[in-house]
């Protein structure tokens, strides 16, 4: 993080560069709603509701 706080609009009040944030946001991954819904693709509509235990037993005797 360089130290451009002179610059307005680019950082907050605690000294947080805002850009910075945006980019590491952008390059983090798959957001938590991505991740359940590939999981619901994978595991099967049976347990797409998030929270529902999976029945790994039930899997294993489906493959």
């Amino acid at each position: 993080m360089t130290n451009n706080q002179n610059k307005p609009g680019s950082f907050t009040q605690s000294g947080t560069d805002i850009e910075e944030v945006k980019r590491n946001n952008a390059n983090s991954g798959l957001t938590f709603n991505e991740v359940k819904q590939l999981i619901a693709k994978t595991v099967g509509s049976e347990q797409a509701e998030f929270g529902s235990e999976p029945n790994f037993q039930d899997q294993q005797k489906k493959k």
